[in-house]
């Protein structure tokens, strides 16, 4: 059984008549095959069209030797002819991502000599990924090309040349193809074997954004988007920015400086509320010159300062320091700190009785407790 593949001979076909040739149902729908569609299957990292066929969804699209089985969510008969009608805007979208696509990955080959060895269209971003590293002081200036290569509305050539003409196309290709190999060829950009559906003319693609570009698995992992999609994109990035703008005071082209502005006077004062805080648990840990075996819990501390507020009180009140931080919803931080000793069967005794978890030097035992101040405070009174 062999299907008419009418989106290779007209990619912008948006319709057609055709007659069903069988239909079968299955766990996950009915498969229709028919004499003729301009449903593009999945294939080629491009996903399949959706749609209508008759009054039945096309739920999904698959190439089985030369027929192309349409999985619908209900039957046709035998013999009917029925329109078929893609989602248009759908098909058009993933056009643009594909042939945009293309280009980048045939500056990047020329360049570079770079081949693109996986390609993923996400739901916003287009993955691809390049087997070596791409200079990141390159991509303004490679981006701009793949957007000259659209604003130039060039001629999309798909075709597969004769056995004999085959040998004299320069393509990309990461191995040897046997006849036939479809070519789609963007004069003066890329010449790619590709089994994809295409726009006609460049400028069909709008526009090209590079938005990231990250080392991966010694090569690198390039995420952009085309037409519609980067657009979308663009307005989101550019609404977070005037939303920036507006909250640090500043033109929406200075959000940058405004926000390392904003990260210098946040690290200054973050400076100043340690010293201030050190200031604040020294004069804590004063209070207790002399006073021997000490509990004391303090509210909002971070485990390192409950460490410190533990050392400065041992050094001052001749015994064993314990200081806990947190609440009795959360649970307790805690620092068990001696100039003098071992603290590890403390620590120990004290975890088991207190639903805890810790450890450390003989010195200095550190972790969590579950328990409430009142089961710590009497802990520590019976030991």
């Amino acid at each position: 059984m062999e299907t008419n593949k009418l989106y290779y001979e007209n990619a912008h076909a948006v319709s057609c008549q055709s007659r069903v040739l069988s239909c079968q149902e299955t766990p996950g729908g009915w498969e229709v095959t028919l004499d003729a569609t301009v449903f593009y299957p999945e294939g080629g990292g491009q996903a399949c069209d959706l749609g209508t066929l008759g009054t039945v969804r096309v739920l999904d699209v698959r190439e089985r030797g030369e027929a192309v089985t349409h999985l619908c969510d209900g039957p046709l008969s035998l013999g009917e002819t029925v329109e078929g009608r893609i989602d248009w805007a759908r098909r058009f979208d993933l056009m643009q991502q594909h042939t945009g696509e293309h280009i980048l990955s045939g500056i990047l080959h020329r360049r570079f000599g770079l081949h693109n060895v996986g390609f993923h269209m996400g739901s916003d971003m287009v993955t691809v990924d390049f087997d070596g590293v791409i200079p990141t002081e390159d991509l303004p200036d490679i981006e701009l090309e793949v957007n000259r290569a659209i604003w130039q509305n060039l001629a999309v050539k798909c075709w597969i040349p004769s056995p004999e003409e085959l040998p004299g196309v320069t393509y990309r290709c990461k191995r040897a193809l046997p006849w036939p190999v479809r070519i789609v060829q963007v004069p003066g950009f890329d010449s790619c074997a590709c089994c994809g559906i295409h726009v006609k003319h460049t400028g069909e693609i709008g526009l090209v954004k590079i938005f990231s570009a990250i080392p991966c698995r010694g090569g690198t992992r390039m995420e952009m988007a085309s037409g519609h999609r980067a657009l979308r994109l663009l307005n989101v990035a550019f609404d977070q920015n005037r939303q920036v703008s507006q909250a640090f005071s500043a033109k929406w082209q200075e959000t940058g400086d405004a926000a390392r502005q904003m990260n210098a006077a946040l690290e200054g004062e973050k400076l100043r509320r340690t010293q201030l805080q050190r200031q604040i648990l020294a004069g804590i840990a004063e209070s207790y010159v002399n006073s021997g075996e000490v509990l004391h819990f303090e509210p909002g501390l971070e485990p390192v300062q409950v460490r410190e507020l533990a050392d400065g009180i041992a050094q001052v009140c001749g015994g064993t320091a314990a200081v806990f931080s947190g609440d009795d919803s959360q649970g307790y931080s805690y620092a068990l700190v001696t100039r003098d000793g071992d603290l590890r069967e403390l620590g120990k005794a004290m975890t088991a009785a207190l639903s805890g978890r810790g450890g450390g030097k003989p010195v200095c035992q550190q972790g969590r407790v579950a328990a409430k101040e009142d089961a710590i405070r009497a802990f520590f009174q019976n030991r």
